[in-house]
């Protein structure tokens, strides 16, 4: 897959796992990202959160989107940097954009929110058609 393939891809499959890792002691959970291009892969959190606060001392993390398809499953792992983003328009636009989010802001404000932009990608491409090839790397 070529760059935008994989943009294409995520954007199409925003449903994924997001891997952190802190004291050496791997973690992950089910994420749905808000939106992947060329500046990064955006994501949010509570600042309540074990997340946020484990991105607060390893910003280090492994995303893998798949397109749960059996007969053609295919599988793209995404390894960065999560950045915090200062951007309120960008915070503003996923609260309106997600409903789920409106109660948590009524009850702990906006700043509740955490947005991150995932930096610095690599990423590499799984099928089941291409199970024992080696890895090939895609920056992004």
């Amino acid at each position: 897959m070529t760059q935008k393939e994989i943009f294409e891809f995520i954007n199409k499959n925003m449903s994924c796992m997001l891997a952190t890792c802190i004291d050496n002691k791997p973690s992950v959970r089910g994420m749905w990202m808000y939106r992947a291009d060329e500046k990064g892969i955006i994501f949010h959190t509570g600042t309540m959160r074990d997340l946020y606060k484990q991105l607060q001392i390893n910003p280090n993390i492994e995303l893998c989107f798949h397109n749960a398809n059996r007969e053609n499953l295919v599988q793209v792992r995404v390894s960065g940097t999560a950045a915090l983003e200062n951007d309120n328009q960008l915070r503003e636009n996923i609260i309106s954009e997600r409903p789920f989010l409106k109660p948590i802001v009524a009850q702990y404000g906006q700043d509740c929110i955490a947005v991150f932009r995932v930096k610095n990608m690599k990423a590499s491409v799984w099928s089941m058609t291409k199970n024992l090839e080696p890895k090939e790397y895609v920056t992004l």
